[in-house]
């Protein structure tokens, strides 16, 4: 069945064709494809043609919307030669009508939003209130809906929008459709949550072992899956305990002791942690360290402080009731906390590192090292294809997340014309922590090479640094009037609106050549595009190694005991990738032409990654890259 929408590329046929065999074989495939190989559509064709025959289903895991949109343009094409039938899902924090109009439940979790979900579903059936946006859905005519979106196989923005207009439940409606599509596009969460995961299987009515999985942008996934398995007890939540304890009481959990007292105590043991462990921002604690403190205060067992959280645990179910029943959201502080201690005193130390932040919000954290903790799920699949523009090395993939060994490793190269892009680097500066403290001017000559390269090559620039706090040194070393162009700035903790406007201004002024300072490993360097002039240039200003935290250190430890490979795995293959995400943007079509200019002597040691040309007068280097390339500079035409 040939479902291929286009005039094929370089290498599709083959691409294709590997995904069809993984699915047949229900295998899994790690896959690095640059930007112009068309991952998307020859993914979606190679699952389909041997999905659909078979009645199998494929589940197409993504990191942004953007990306799930892509999925259904690219499903639309498909459906033009074959019946194909596509949903996008998104969680209810974007399609719950009732959550988009009250801001107070916007910051709810998933279970949380489920659970308030339930109540207010159950009350619309009885007919006393509830939502009713779920009882109009009730009343709708489902065979109508469903043949719209066969029809249009809208966006997930699409059909919120069809359902806003009839004062439908966009997430209801697509649970039932769930069941009827041969394809489900989804944020990552849907799979790797468990009792999210549960969910989505029953909606689509489909077994975890007839279920195809494609992973986009799985670069991300290790440390995903990391953090959907970490947690944490706050300064913060333990602040919220006690206001819920003035609400709503307190109750003893252990003979003589309150909800409260264990509150002090927690709170004690946290600023203990903080004073005696804490090493800039985190520190490695002793693994019985808060156990060991509560249980001496309280004069128990191990086995009585797990009773104790237990009863915390029962006395904030008791108040999400009550806030249910109140309409509000089914949050208790109290059970947070009960639930901390439960696990925290039940982990695997083989797995977990526990540790204590700083900051302006001190808190404990158990961060899970192993990524298999939570996508082992993924050997009971039909299959798995995973991809992404920078996997590589993609063993190194492949033993995190615990895939078998005889996973199929494959590179697809980028179709675009190689001469189209350089990557030169510097040989005398270096960002490098020892280095930078030895030398007093290496800031400031880092400082002049940006600003010179900036003012002499006048097309629109990415300046990308490794962390806030160097960017942010340099524009309080006033770099940016020194610049003879608009310079733009990705600011810490930025909204995405507001991020998004940045981004906008920065590609509108391609004509005159702007300048934007960006963070590697950041919402800039990783999901957007800049086709044509609206981005030209790329500098690096150091590598972004992982900083040398209590975390960083036992991920180094976990890989090194696990694979021999800490520092490989940890910290040389996150710099690449970081680096050629960045330097990716550079690189969208086919005419796009584009130069990279690495400011570290270490670059170095990703020579056999990257095609590098040393340079000894950067500025001169591009000029002449550019006027090679026929590319001339942006601006008005001269008039002779």
């Amino acid at each position: 069945m040939d479902l291929f929408p286009y005039p094929h590329r370089p290498h599709q046929t083959e691409f294709v064709s590997l995904v069809a065999s993984t699915a047949a074989k229900r295998r899994h495939v790690v896959l690095e494809s640059g930007t112009g190989t068309g991952k998307t559509v020859c993914a979606l064709c190679g699952a389909l043609q041997e999905a659909l025959p078979q009645g199998r289903k494929v589940l197409y895991l993504t990191r942004t919307n953007s990306q799930e949109k892509q999925v259904i343009m690219e499903l639309r094409r498909i459906a033009q030669k074959a019946p194909v039938f596509g949903l996008a899902i998104q969680g209810r924090q974007v399609t719950c009508p009732l959550v988009r109009q009250d801001p107070d439940l916007k910051g709810g979790n998933p279970e949380e939003l489920a659970r308030l979900c339930r109540e207010k579903k159950k009350k619309a059936m009885q007919g006393d209130g509830g939502c009713r946006f779920f009882a109009e859905t009730m009343a709708a005519d489902r065979d109508a809906i469903a043949a719209w979106c066969r029809q249009q196989l809208p966006t997930a923005e699409e059909f919120v929008e069809y359902c806003e207009k009839y004062r439908y439940c966009p997430h209801e409606l697509m649970k039932e459709l769930a069941a009827e599509a041969d394809v489900i596009a989804a944020p990552y969460a849907y799979f790797f949550i468990p009792f999210i995961r549960h969910s989505l299987l029953n909606w689509m009515n489909v077994s975890l072992e007839d279920l195809f999985i494609i992973i986009d942008e799985a670069h991300n996934l290790p440390d995903y899956t990391r953090d959907v398995e970490s947690f944490s007890l706050s300064t913060w939540t333990l602040d919220a305990v006690g206001r819920e304890i003035e609400e709503y009481g307190d109750p003893e959990v252990l003979e003589g002791v309150s909800i409260r007292d264990v509150l002090v105590q927690t709170r004690r043991m946290l600023e203990e942690a903080v004073r005696d462990y804490l090493i800039d921002e985190d520190g490695l604690i002793p693994p019985s360290f808060l156990e060991e403190g509560l249980m001496s205060a309280f004069t128990t067992s191990s086995r009585g402080l797990q009773a104790a959280a237990k009863m915390m645990m029962e006395q904030g179910e008791i108040i999400k009731e009550q806030r249910t029943m109140e309409g509000r959201l089914p949050r208790s502080y109290i059970f947070a906390l009960g639930s901390f201690i439960n696990y925290w005193t039940s982990l695997d130390d083989a797995l977990y590192v526990k540790l204590i932040l700083g900051g302006d919000n001190p808190s404990f954290r158990a961060y899970c090292l192993d990524p298999e903790v939570t996508t082992s799920v993924l050997l009971g699949s039909g299959g798995s294809l995973h991809m992404s523009g920078t996997l590589a090395p993609l063993s190194e993939y492949r033993d995190s997340i615990g895939l078998p060994r005889d996973s199929v490793l494959m590179t697809f190269p980028s179709p675009f014309p190689p001469e189209n892009r350089a990557i030169f680097y510097l040989d005398d500066v270096t960002t490098k922590y020892e280095e930078m403290a030895a030398d007093a001017d290496m800031v400031q000559r880092l400082e002049d090479q940006v600003v010179q390269v900036c003012n002499v090559i006048k097309r629109n620039t990415v300046v990308f640094f490794p962390s806030y706090s160097l960017m942010e040194r340099f524009i309080a070393d006033r770099v940016l009037p020194r610049m003879k162009r608009k310079v733009h700035v990705e600011e810490r903790g930025m909204a995405q609106n507001d991020l998004m406007e940045v981004v906008s201004r920065f590609k509108g002024q391609s004509e005159h050549g702007a300048v934007l300072f960006a963070v590697m490993g950041g919402r800039i360097s990783e999901g957007i595009d800049f086709p044509d002039r609206e981005l030209e240039l790329a500098l690096i200003v150091g590598l972004p190694y992982p900083r040398p935290t209590a975390k960083q250190r036992a991920l180094m430890h976990f890989y090194e005991t696990r694979f021999r490979k800490g520092w490989e795995y940890t910290v040389k293959a996150p710099t690449y990738r970081k680096m050629a995400q960045a330097i990716g943007r550079l690189i969208r079509t086919e005419t796009d032409v584009g130069a990279a200019l690495i400011m570290d002597k270490r670059a170095k040691q990703f020579e056999e990654r990257f095609d590098l040309i040393l340079s000894e007068s950067p500025a001169n280097d591009l000029l002449l890259f550019f006027e090679e390339r026929g590319s001339s500079p942006p601006g008005p035409s001269k008039v002779s």
